[in-house]
């Protein structure tokens, strides 16, 4: 079984990101989501590698038993929140040998003005690029105006957008068996 690493951009309970995420992991048949707490990984600092806090070694460990990962994040001033970015800093250490190398992955920004996360989406590709991970070029996947997409106990209501997650999790199942590690 497939099993695909999910990192939520966003740390808020009810956060668009999180719904959207929970929304594809529903649409998606067969792989297994594990959803990982990008808030309970502590800060990155280089001093600690020698050691690393219990917290970086598990979530290291979760993102190397994945097949793939999937971001669905926020945007923050035209970027990724800070949260995720200390999420790849620590996965992607020790340098060379990070969890996050080599890993297929795909990126969802969400964004409840009407460009749907572009430049975090764009951001967090460079990051992604640097730690040579193949990551899904189509379709790509801004998820503007996401207030209105969700009902108040937080499922997906708009079919526009169900139809078009379901395709995008078929395309992403599709590239991963496409770029799976051997």
């Amino acid at each position: 079984m497939t099993t695909i690493a999910v990192l939520v951009g966003s740390l808020r309970k009810e956060s668009f990101s999180r719904k959207t995420a929970r929304a594809i992991a529903k649409l998606a048949p067969g792989p297994e989501f594990d959803f990982l707490d990008i808030g309970a990984v502590s800060y990155f600092n280089q001093d600690l590698e020698a050691n690393p806090p219990a917290d970086w070694t598990a979530f290291r460990e979760r993102i190397s038993a994945a097949d793939a990962i999937l971001f669905v994040t926020a945007e923050y001033n035209r970027s990724v929140p800070g949260v995720l970015k200390n999420a790849i800093d620590v996965a992607s250490r020790p340098y060379g040998q990070g969890a996050l190398l080599n890993k297929p992955a795909a990126v969802i920004s969400t964004s409840i003005g009407a460009i749907g996360g572009f430049g975090a989406n764009h951001h967090l590709r460079q990051s992604l690029a640097f730690l040579n991970m193949p990551v899904m070029a189509q379709p790509e996947a801004y998820i503007g105006n996401a207030a209105s997409l969700f009902d108040d106990k937080g499922e997906l209501v708009n079919e526009d957008t169900r139809e078009f997650l379901a395709n995008f999790g078929k395309a992403f199942l599709s590239f991963i068996e496409h770029n799976r590690q051997k």
